[in-house]
């Protein structure tokens, strides 16, 4: 796993996250590591496959139709996009 090091943290806002982690008993580091995992999978995403299907039914799609997409598709989880060269 990645280590991530923020300077220069205003003190308000250090204490605030040290209030908020106190509030889910959890350290410091472990509430920040929630704060940024909310900010980048937002819980009301679309998922690409989900919206697919939902179109399928709205064109009426027939159960043998549907079966062929879902038996080609695939269901392993997405890689993160790496930045590095």
């Amino acid at each position: 796993m990645t280590s991530v090091t923020i300077r220069n943290v205003p003190d308000e806002v250090h204490r605030a996250i040290r209030v908020r982690a106190a509030q889910h008993g959890r350290s410091i580091e472990a509430e920040m590591r929630d704060i940024l995992e909310a900010a980048v999978k937002p819980q009301g995403r679309i998922k690409l496959g989900s919206l697919l299907a939902e179109i399928g039914r709205k064109v009426n799609l027939t159960d043998e139709e549907f079966a062929v997409f879902e038996s080609v598709r695939d269901r392993s989880p997405a890689r993160a996009v790496s930045f590095d060269e």
